[in-house]
């Protein structure tokens, strides 16, 4: 499936395998992500077996929206939404805290979470229609991320259940910014977008 001309059938199909709890092969707005749905545990352990990731790192969160903080029992200050007004959608993750141990499948005991709303409207109305989707890079730890989709089938083959193809894509990853109550913040890592 190509992204740009992704038809209504095919973007159909790809959220209901989401909702399913499947997981896929996606371009974000940064990189190719292997996507699948947040608020699903299952879901989640699939992609850290996957990717052979180291299981207490968290994964970047993509949502659609501010109010999506709200399904993660995330309540933000007055100064925490002004900011991510003006920076959201762009390919900036803000950690928060997050400190439910229900959520502990993704925070993986470190009580925060970073989350994104990324710039790619294609992936935006999937959000919309799915919920958050966690969407870390297409490769297995410490290997280089997929830049294209022939890439990505040689480190997961028929493991996932759909792949959509954007062409080559090379980007610097997503910035990563620790946003505070007070809407101070720390740049942990520089990515494309400047803060």
């Amino acid at each position: 499936m190509k992204s740009q001309n992704l038809t209504f059938k095919e973007t159909d199909q790809i959220i209901k395998l989401l909702k399913s709890g499947k997981v896929g092969v996606m371009p974000t707005d940064t990189i190719y992500g292997i996507v699948g749905l947040a608020l699903n545990p299952k879901t989640v352990e699939e992609i850290y077996s996957l990717r052979k990731r180291t299981t207490d790192k968290p994964m970047i969160i993509l949502i659609s929206s501010i109010e999506d903080l709200r399904k993660f029992d995330i309540k933000i200050t007055k100064a925490q939404t002004d900011f991510l007004k003006k920076i959201w959608p762009n390919p900036v993750s803000v950690i928060l805290p997050c400190l439910q141990d229900k959520f502990s499948y993704l925070h993986r005991d470190k009580k925060s979470l970073a989350f994104r709303i990324p710039k790619n409207e294609i992936l935006q109305g999937i959000l919309k229609k799915v919920g958050p989707l966690v969407a870390p890079s297409t490769n297995f730890e410490d290997s280089k991320p997929a830049e294209t989709i022939h890439k990505a089938k040689q480190y997961f083959g028929d493991k996932v259940s759909f792949y959509v193809d954007g062409g080559k894509l090379k980007s610097k990853p997503s910035t990563i910014v620790r946003l505070y109550k007070d809407g101070t913040r720390i740049v942990l890592r520089e990515g494309t977008y400047r803060v």
